[in-house]
């Protein structure tokens, strides 16, 4: 609940010495006017992620020419994580330069690339939905402690991550 609805509930069950059943009454009726107030007003949310993904992935396929979520998937699976990480280094740039706006707009970039490497992989949002999910409330050094050791190949290259 909102702060200012805290303190308005507060600052009403002081004044008057109401019984427990007006302070429940009170609450409850102030819950529906922050719940009423938030749907009717309803802002940004993450459901845009999916939203974002099906528009891509119905490019697949599509003429090259006409979308640029077509074009990037018919250059290959190398160019689009290419694509992925020039967009990752600039959103990088901008939280060290300490630009909100410009890494705002860098991580939508990010974020419409991973989307387009998900579409390539045939990975469903669904599935990374549910990995965070599993992750959830697992403290960060035990998950990651609990991974197995991997090595990234790239270009003939081994290197291992950093942990």
């Amino acid at each position: 609940m909102a702060k200012t609805a805290k303190k308005t509930i507060s600052k009403q069950m002081a004044e008057t010495p109401a019984a427990p059943k007006r302070k429940a009454a009170l609450k409850k009726k102030q819950g529906a006017r922050l719940l009423t107030a938030m749907i009717a007003q309803p802002g940004p949310d993450a459901g845009v992620l999916d939203r974002l993904y099906d528009v891509v992935a119905s490019r697949k396929g599509a003429d090259p020419s006409v979308s640029h979520s077509a074009r990037l998937l018919s250059r290959g699976t190398a160019k689009i994580a290419q694509k992925f990480g020039e967009e990752a280094v600039e959103c990088l740039i901008e939280a060290v330069r300490g630009d909100k706006k410009a890494l705002i707009g860098e991580s939508a970039d990010v974020l419409y690339h991973l989307m387009v490497m998900w579409v390539d992989a045939d990975v469903a949002p669904g599935e990374v939905w549910a990995e965070l999910q599993r992750r959830e409330g697992v403290s960060g050094i035990a998950e990651k402690a609990a991974r197995p050791a991997r090595l990234a190949i790239a270009a003939e290259v081994r290197t291992r991550k950093i942990p």
